[in-house]
């Protein structure tokens, strides 16, 4: 919530749960300075993320079935930061390919 005393201005409150973003205003503060930190006030609190979270109805099934898709994704992008990105260069790098000549004879 954007609380301006001396304009009397309430811009926006979270309605899912209890928690708000509040904001309170300066007199030497502009409207704009204050607008920014309440934006990021609201997407450091996640609070737009929460309201797409609860915006419809999951149901218990799909709901595990998006956490095991989102375990592998994590899982996959923790693994690719770990493993080296050699290029081939070790030893048996080619062994079972083919010679690069175009005939396989």
């Amino acid at each position: 919530m954007l609380v301006c005393p001396n304009r009397g201005i309430i811009l926006a409150e979270k309605e899912v749960s209890t928690q708000m973003a509040f904001i309170n205003v300066n007199h030497s503060e502009s409207i704009e300075s204050a607008l920014r930190r309440f934006k990021r006030k609201v997407i450091s609190e996640e609070i737009i993320k929460d309201l797409k979270k609860h915006a419809h109805f999951i149901p218990p099934g799909q709901k595990a079935k998006l956490k095991s898709v989102n375990a592998r994704k994590r899982n996959r992008r923790r693994f690719r930061q770990q493993r080296p990105m050699g290029g081939g260069t070790g030893p048996g790098a080619g062994a079972n390919r083919p010679p690069m000549g175009g005939q396989n004879r």
